[in-house]
């Protein structure tokens, strides 16, 4: 009497091994999806905490008042002008360095010897822990170049930071535009950087986009850099210039969840929802020109 195999295998060794392939696939969608789905219930969870705290607690006074001693009074006006400054300012310095140092490093450096060290040290500094950037900060803009505790020696810390994340980015996205469209372009008689700038850029840009999107979204949630870099924990004024003392939302959520009152608490929580708010508009603001300019290069 013949016996039958487990899990449907047979003596043939060709249909055991497709049918353990199968079994080894469902077997890593089943911990695929039961991951996915931890994953997202701890989210789901966290998320439903901080609605439950600081959903009470927002309003338009919250976020157009000044942060107070009484929790009841206390807003976030000048830690949110204070993101908004950094944010700007800092995608103003490392955006147009970044995507330069990009296009030399891909287009022009080749695999010279000068271009793969440069490679491989914009590949460590993007490991490095962000508050070595904001000691950095502290020596060279704050006392070095004498900026003093402001939103530019801020911006600046934050640019650094950021800057290896927007290179590497911006030269895969290069590097993933085929070879065929530039050597169309020189076959036609355009300079290297003709078909760089009216071929190549214009293709990679929702590349690009979306690397800025990584890059901006982690620097508006940095903390430990800025304090070092000189953002004050406590102000009640808003930054006017580049050269004004500044607090951002990170820190002044910081701030409030340090203090043992319960109305603090909710006023952090409410400050999380505004920052989260903030980000997501960000984002949709990046993702809305990467698939405009998607459509654009499509078309």
């Amino acid at each position: 009497m013949s016996q039958t195999a487990p899990l449907g295998l047979t003596g043939d060794p060709a249909a055991r091994t497709v049918a353990w392939r199968r079994f080894t696939d469902v077997a890593f969608q089943v911990i695929a999806l039961v991951v996915l789905l931890v994953a997202l219930g701890a989210l789901g969870a966290l998320i439903w905490d901080i609605v439950s705290d600081g959903a009470g607690r927002l309003s338009w006074d919250f976020v157009t008042s000044f942060p107070s001693r009484r929790a009841s009074q206390a807003g976030i006006w000048p830690a949110l002008v204070g993101s908004v400054f950094i944010i700007l300012v800092t995608a103003v310095l490392a955006v147009p360095v970044g995507v330069a140092a990009a296009i030399y490093l891909e287009e022009y450096g080749g695999r010279s010897l000068g271009a793969r060290l440069i490679e491989l040290n914009i590949t460590n500094l993007a490991a490095v822990p962000s508050i070595i950037y904001g000691l950095l900060g502290l020596g060279l803009f704050v006392r070095m170049l004498g900026m003093g505790r402001s939103v530019l020696a801020g911006a600046s810390t934050l640019a650094l930071l950021v800057l290896p994340v927007v290179i590497l980015s911006t030269r895969e996205a290069l590097r993933a535009v085929p070879g065929s469209l530039r050597e169309g372009s020189y076959a036609l008689g355009a300079t290297k950087w003709q078909t760089i700038w009216y071929q190549v850029l214009p293709v990679a840009t929702p590349g690009i986009l979306t690397g800025l999107i990584l890059a901006l979204s982690r620097a508006i949630g940095e903390t430990a850099p800025l304090i070092i870099a000189g953002a004050v924990t406590f102000a009640t004024f808003a930054p006017d210039s580049i050269w004004s003392p500044f607090t951002v939302l990170p820190i002044q959520i910081f701030n409030w969840v340090s203090r043992p009152q319960v109305e603090f608490h909710a006023n952090a929580a409410a400050g999380i929802l505004v920052l989260v708010l903030l980000l997501l508009s960000m984002n949709a603001i990046a993702i809305w020109l990467r698939d405009r300019y998607t459509k654009k290069g499509a078309a």
